[in-house]
């Protein structure tokens, strides 16, 4: 399983980021695709989740109401719109599939078994 992730950059306060999960190489269509980020001397959040099959999402509260997590099935690529940027945004985007865990679930320990690397998300003040 491969699992690549785009979109991150320099946005500033306010402003919206579009990232991209692109996976391959899943032995089913019924897995979960995860959104997690880290910011500098911080831990690992899962912040959304989708079901790739069922359609279902989840969203911490911290990007409740500003991220949108989506899937286009034919293209086996996972968005996440980021709106409303806030400096405490800023952190390493990753994207992670759960091919057995069902979110949100999938977002807790060990719940994912692949990871990409990932994208950095600047917000500037």
């Amino acid at each position: 399983v491969q699992l690549q992730a785009s979109g991150g950059g320099l946005v500033q306060v306010g402003g919206s980021l579009r990232l991209s999960c692109t996976a391959s190489g899943f032995a089913s269509d019924d897995y979960q695709i995860g959104w997690f980020r880290q910011a500098p001397g911080k831990g690992r959040l899962g912040i959304s989740c989708i079901g790739r099959k069922d359609g279902s999402t989840y969203y911490d509260r911290s990007v409740k109401g500003r991220f949108a997590i989506s899937s286009d099935n034919a293209r086996n690529t996972v968005y996440l719109q980021m709106n409303n940027l806030k400096p405490e945004d800023t952190a390493v985007y990753y994207c992670a599939g759960a091919p057995i865990f069902r979110c949100p679930n999938a977002l807790g320990y060990n719940g994912m078994s692949y990871w990409g690397k990932g994208t950095q998300v600047t917000v500037s003040s």
